[in-house]
């Protein structure tokens, strides 16, 4: 399955305002109008384990892979295998890239929470795969998925992460071309919107979203391209 991502984005403690609302929802309708993909998590983007005839390090390494000659153009699968369990544990925390890092979390690979709380700083913002945004009519929406969200996990990532941002993947559901046309055009519908993000936000302890429309909308007939 394929889905147009969006870049984070951070809602403030206070009501959005209706620019930066209509500007979301404008590059939403656009991303379908113009039938732009990318790749993206689903479930069967998970590849099959490593062969268990392949030898596989598990304890500590004492060097990082910059040093071990791990980074490299062209790696060898069997130095894949070999190495993905051993880190260097006192690198853990320490980063080679002074941008952004977005990384995904998902609830069917429970090992990446695991993951995460080893090597959440390395990371700028940390996106689980939990919510899905429904509408259900004129200035009706929910947020479901909200069963998935993990406080105890988020403590736990933050406390080892100082600065990390934790901000779910929010998937508009079922929504069409019309949904989006409809919000657009409506003030109301647009403050109603923003109102239910930001108290989700703030009763769940989030710094903010990722925004995600999955490709199935693409088929649908719509007018205008850029």
């Amino acid at each position: 399955m394929t889905s147009w991502f969006i870049a984070p984005w951070t809602p403030s403690l206070h009501p959005l305002r209706l620019p930066a609302m209509k500007a979301l929802l404008r590059v939403l309708w656009l991303a379908l109008a113009c039938g732009s993909a990318h790749t993206t998590l689903s479930k069967s983007d998970a590849k099959k384990a490593a062969s268990k005839t392949l030898q596989e390090k598990t304890q500590f390494a004492e060097k990082p892979v910059q040093d071990r000659g791990l980074v490299v153009t062209d790696p060898r699968a069997e130095d894949v295998v070999l190495e993905h369990r051993s880190y260097c544990s006192a690198k853990a925390r320490e980063r080679h890239f002074a941008g952004d890092v977005l990384g995904y979390v998902t609830p069917w690979n429970s090992h990446g929470y695991d993951v995460t709380k080893v090597f959440g700083a390395k990371f700028t913002l940390i996106s689980p795969v939990w919510l899905q945004l429904k509408r259900h009519g004129r200035e009706l929406f929910e947020i479901t998925g909200l069963h998935d969200v993990d406080q105890g996990w988020m403590r736990a990532v933050r406390k080892q992460a100082k600065g990390l941002r934790i901000v779910p993947r929010l998937l508009f559901e079922d929504w069409t071309h019309k949904d989006f046309q409809s919000v657009w055009d409506s003030e109301d519908e647009i403050e109603e919107l923003s109102r239910t993000l930001l108290l989700v936000a703030k009763s769940q302890h989030f710094d903010g979203f990722v925004v995600e429309v999955w490709s199935q909308l693409l088929s649908q007939k719509h007018v205008g391209c850029c």
